[in-house]
């Protein structure tokens, strides 16, 4: 009881902080993420093994930059390609080898053009049109939410077909199949009560948070697997790590962001 009671209110408090900063400002919500970032790294270091200070730097770099020049399509765009490329090589290894290769020189391109640059790109989302629109990104957490918590409903109640079990055992066909309809229905209401954009834009937006969400908390559970550790970090008692909170957004941010960019720029 005490455990399930801590867990709430740590689990409790992240989402107030985390929605509270996107709400109040632009300024409150690269704040809290900047933090987040910091805090994601030093995590995600100790899962692979590294311990280099010029990540921090490389992040303030990337997050300053980015963020000052967000409007510069030829400056995003080459990261942003890397960053995708990135992602889906990490894919590639999650589904067709056991251990995920990294060698020295691929653990520092991992944690810049992974963590790094999907943090940042997570900051830019709402400000993808040029003007702050925190109910972007707070419906895409949402929608986020809501498929780790049905995923893990139905997975738990009706799931026999493992997804990955060699990665999490937990995770069942039927568990994603839960995750990904209940998705779509938040995405549904968020398009028809928050009146910013269309229901299709919206329903977009839930399948690529739901799929490739799912996907980053499997590469983030591999990873620990590699690690053998259960949680990336202990700041969130009951949680883990600000890395296992934020894992299926962080992953997901850039393919979001790729996707309402070619809005703003295809007719």
């Amino acid at each position: 009881m005490k455990e399930l009671l801590t867990r709430s209110l740590s689990g409790f408090l992240y989402v107030l902080i985390l929605l509270v900063s996107i709400f109040v400002s632009k300024y409150t919500f690269i704040g809290i993420f900047f933090i987040f970032g910091v805090i994601s790294i030093y995590e995600f270091q100790k899962l692979i093994h590294l311990t280099n200070k010029r990540l921090y730097l490389i992040f303030i770099l990337f997050f300053a930059v980015l963020n000052i020049f967000q409007d510069n399509i030829y400056l995003i765009l080459p990261i942003l390609v890397l960053t995708l490329i990135t992602e889906l090589f990490l894919v590639k290894d999650l589904i067709t080898i056991r251990i995920i290769p990294m060698f020295e020189k691929r653990k520092y391109r991992t944690s810049i053009f992974y963590l790094i640059t999907s943090i940042v790109f997570l900051t830019l989302v709402p400000n993808y049109s040029g003007t702050y629109q925190p109910l972007i990104i707070a419906g895409a957490f949402l929608i986020t939410w809501t498929n780790d918590s049905f995923a893990y409903l139905v997975g738990k109640n009706f799931g026999k077909h493992k997804l990955l079990e060699r990665i999490s055992p937990k995770k069942t066909i039927e568990g994603f199949i839960g995750g990904f309809v209940f998705s779509l229905l938040v995405g549904y209401l968020i398009a028809v009560f928050s009146h910013t954009l269309s229901l299709t834009i919206w329903l977009i937006i839930s399948i690529i948070m739901s799929i490739f969400g799912t996907l980053g908390d499997l590469i983030q559970s591999k990873f620990k697997r590699q690690a053998g550790v259960k949680d990336s970090g202990t700041i969130m008692p009951g949680h883990g790590g600000i890395y296992d909170r934020l894992d299926s957004v962080i992953f997901a941010s850039p393919f979001l962001y790729a996707f309402l960019q070619i809005l703003n720029y295809v007719p």
